[in-house]
Parts: structure tokens; sequence; C-alpha cells
């Protein structure tokens, strides 16, 4: 019996070395792991800076609320950086982005020009709208390159699908396109027939419940696929290698469904999903 216990005995103390070993074997890969989760989540020994633009259901400054707002506060949480967020005209924002005065802005869409000193990373894709007055005898794309009397409202420095971008160029080289800062500027022109249309997007849609604009106007499809949008990252501002990590913390977002139940607070859910559902460029 003693034997056997001794037995018994050392194979329990074998055993349990094992089982020590076996267990601080695991933790000290799970801190491995978490030690590289850290390093790989961004570099926050710097404090960024983030503009939104006053736009739609994008971002109301009246409210301060609206999707890229809850973006900004969900990247920022995540990432757990210091970043101060400010509220700037869109075509000041990519000066600055360009310039590096500037690490994010929200909501972007890329070309070939801003490719130059931007990086983006989708998170939602949309497509674009003409938004006609009904008295301007306009059904179709083609009426309007015609039609000398045609005057669209834009805003200054944006940019929209193909189609869009080549009315807005076509009719822009004869001087029949308007410029404003934001959305209420163009509907208020729209109402006293200092334009005829302007384009617009699913954000500036809460705009058309107001009965005025809606009894005046109709809506023209352009036949573009939809166009992602994305978070704008300054490339003077932040390393490529920088640049990949918020990009995989927005990847994370899309991934886990928050960009999801963001969209869903301020669209139905069949057109949330439609909105990020989407094959993101490389």
């Amino acid at each position: 019996m003693l034997i056997k216990r001794g037995l018994y005995s050392s194979h329990f103390h074998h055993h349990g070395d094992a089982v020590i070993r076996h267990t601080l074997g695991g933790l000290l890969l799970v801190l491995s792991c978490l030690g590289r989760a850290v390093a790989a989540g961004p570099d926050c020994s710097r404090p960024f800076t983030l503009a939104l633009h006053d736009h739609g259901l994008l971002y109301s400054a009246d409210t301060d609320t609206g999707i890229d707002k809850d973006f900004a506060d969900e990247l920022i949480r995540r990432s757990g950086c210091k970043i101060s967020v400010s509220l700037m005209s869109r075509a000041r924002i990519w000066q600055l982005i360009e310039s590096g005065a500037l690490d994010f802005s929200l909501s972007g869409i890329a070309n070939a020009e801003r490719n130059r000193f931007a990086s983006f990373a989708w998170y939602f894709s949309n497509k674009y709208y003409l938004l006609v007055r009904k008295d301007a005898g306009m059904h179709q794309l083609a009426d309007f390159e015609r039609s000398d009397q045609f005057q669209l409202g834009v805003i200054r420095s944006f940019r929209y699908s193909d189609s869009a971008n080549k009315l807005v160029d076509t009719l822009a080289a004869e001087n029949r396109v308007s410029q404003a800062g934001g959305l209420a500027p163009l509907y208020e022109a729209l109402i006293h027939q200092r334009i005829q249309g302007m384009i617009m997007e699913p954000f500036d849609y809460p705009a058309l419940d107001e009965k005025k604009i809606r009894d005046v106007t109709t809506i023209i499809e352009f036949n573009d696929p939809a166009i992602p949008h994305g978070l704008i990252m300054s490339k003077k501002a932040l390393s490529p290698a920088e640049q990949d990590k918020w990009r995989a913390l927005v990847n994370e977002m899309r991934a886990d469904g928050t960009v999801l139940r963001i969209f869903e607070k301020y669209f139905k859910p069949d057109l949330a999903r439609s909105m990020v559902d989407f094959q993101a460029p490389p």
C-alpha cells in the first residue's frame, strides 16, 4: 500500500506539474496574443484631428447627431486614441487632408487626384440621384444637356458617380452650375427656381419630407453602380503602416455589425443593409 501510495503521490506531482506548465503556457500565449493585438492597434502617442461636414443624416450641426458622428465616437472608443473632432466645409477638409494639417475625415469618395494625398477605409456605399423641378420638363439625363436653361446646383468640391460627374463637368463648362457650401442653400435655390436640379444621395432624403420640396420635384436615377465611401486618411500625416491599422479597425466595425447598427438608426433596415453590405475596393 505504501509503495502504491508513493507511486500515486509521485504521479500526482508529475501530473500537477504538467497541468501548471500547460496552464502557464496557455496564459503566456494569451498574454503574447494580447500584446500583439495592442501592438497592432494604431499608435496613440500623439493626439489626432478629425473633421465632420454638415450634410443631412451624415451630420447635423443643429442637433450634433448623425451617422458620421456615431462612427467617429466608435472609432475613438476602439482605437483608444485622443481624437479632437471639429466641423468644416468639405472644400476645407480636402485642403487640410492634402497638406497633412488634418488626419481624418469621414464619408469620403476617391478619385485619381485624391488618391495622391489620401487613402481610404471603406464603410458604406451608395448611389446618386438627380432631384429635379417638375416644371423643368426633364425626364432623363439626355434632356439636361439639350436644354440651355437648366441650372444645376452642387456642393463645392463634391464629386459623385461617373455619369453625375460627367453631367456636372459638361454643365460647368457652359457656366450652368451653381455651387453652395451645403445642402440647405441648394434646397432654397431649388424652391425659388434659381436652379432646376441638384445631385443628392440617400442622406439627403429627410429634406424631401418637407412638403414644399416634394411637391415641386421629381427624382431621376443615374444608372451608375453604388460608390464606396470611407474614412479619409491623410498620407502626409499617417504612415502606410498606421493607415493599415486604422483600416483594420474600420474593417472590424463592418465585420462585427457595428456599422450596420449605426445605419439602422437612420434608415429602414433594407436600405441600411444595402448600403453597408458591399464589396470594398482593394
